[in-house]
């Protein structure tokens, strides 16, 4: 009996982290408007700050990175950071563009992305039983981007399903990795992100790097630190001991916070057929997820 309440009590704490994790990450997009530097810059200081704070996290805890697994990892570790840059460039400016709502719902196409791209890029075997599930999701797409909403724009929408894309092929390639600690893999991809979108981040700032002052100091610290080392931490450590159906139904806990975040503190509106895009974009996604957790 104590060894079952032990282990009830270790999984909500687990629970607790992640879920703790993937509400953070739901209220970025509410926090990114309030920063008066372009977006790619606070995207590059996150990941340059929450790849430092696991470096510290890892080096206190007496846990130092595993540089044989980093070497023999290198180029899916590159190429995945790479992709985890451009996500943030494009999600970014679609905050930056449309409603944080529309942008972050567009980006959630991402898991239909993969169902749609895994059979021929990891030559793993269609599961039929989940082709309404895209429908469904695109169908969401579609009425998220009426154009008659509120603050909605194609731009917008179309940075955020390249976000998407982007995230897919983060997806694709950490498929690839073997044999290495979630953290070490995540202060890898947080900084080769950073370094990624510095070119961009130049070029698009005619060679300069505009510095946060005022309150964007604090609100670039907290999202590089809080946001991305302090939640990848908690994140990690979460999802070592939980079903991962329940990872899968809590992981929906993010774009519901973005839109959430929107819509009651940003004051953003989508109009009723944006609300019905969502919920099916939500849930053809989380509805997918669950239907190969449960095989």
């Amino acid at each position: 009996m104590h060894g079952n309440l032990f282990l009830v009590m270790s999984n909500a704490g687990e629970r607790l982290k992640y879920t703790t994790a993937v509400i953070l990450y739901g209220t970025i997009g509410m926090f990114l408007r309030y920063v008066s530097l372009p977006s790619e810059v606070t995207a590059m200081c996150r990941g340059i700050l929450g790849s430092l704070f696991i470096l510290l996290f890892r080096n206190l805890t007496k846990n130092p990175m595993d540089m044989n697994a980093v070497k023999a990892n290198a180029k899916w570790l590159v190429l995945s950071g790479i992709s985890l840059g451009l996500n943030w460039i494009f999600l970014f400016a679609a905050y930056m563009t449309t409603t944080v709502a529309i942008a972050s719902i567009c980006n959630y196409m991402a898991p239909i992305f993969v169902i749609c791209l895994t059979p021929l890029l990891l030559r793993e075997p269609l599961d039929k039983a989940k082709l309404p599930y895209v429908g469904l999701a695109f169908l969401g797409v579609l009425l998220v981007s009426n154009p008659s909403g509120k603050g909605v724009n194609l731009p917008g929408v179309l940075l955020g399903l390249t976000a998407a894309l982007c995230f897919t092929a983060i997806v694709i390639f950490n498929r690839k990795l073997t044999d290495i600690n979630a953290y070490d893999k995540s202060i890898v991809q947080l900084a080769v992100s950073a370094v990624t979108i510095l070119p961009y981040a130049l070029v698009h700032n005619h060679g300069t790097i505009p510095l946060p002052t005022g309150n964007a100091v604090w609100i670039v610290l907290m999202l590089g630190i809080v946001h991305t080392g302090f939640a990848y931490c908690l994140y990690f450590s979460g999802l070592k001991n939980l079903p991962v159906q329940t990872i899968a139904v809590l992981g929906y806990l993010e774009p519901v916070v973005s839109v959430l975040c929107s819509v009651l503190f940003l004051r953003e509106t989508m109009g009723i057929t944006g609300w019905i895009g969502t919920v099916l974009v939500i849930g053809s996604a989380l509805l997918g997820e669950l239907h190969g957790a449960g095989q």
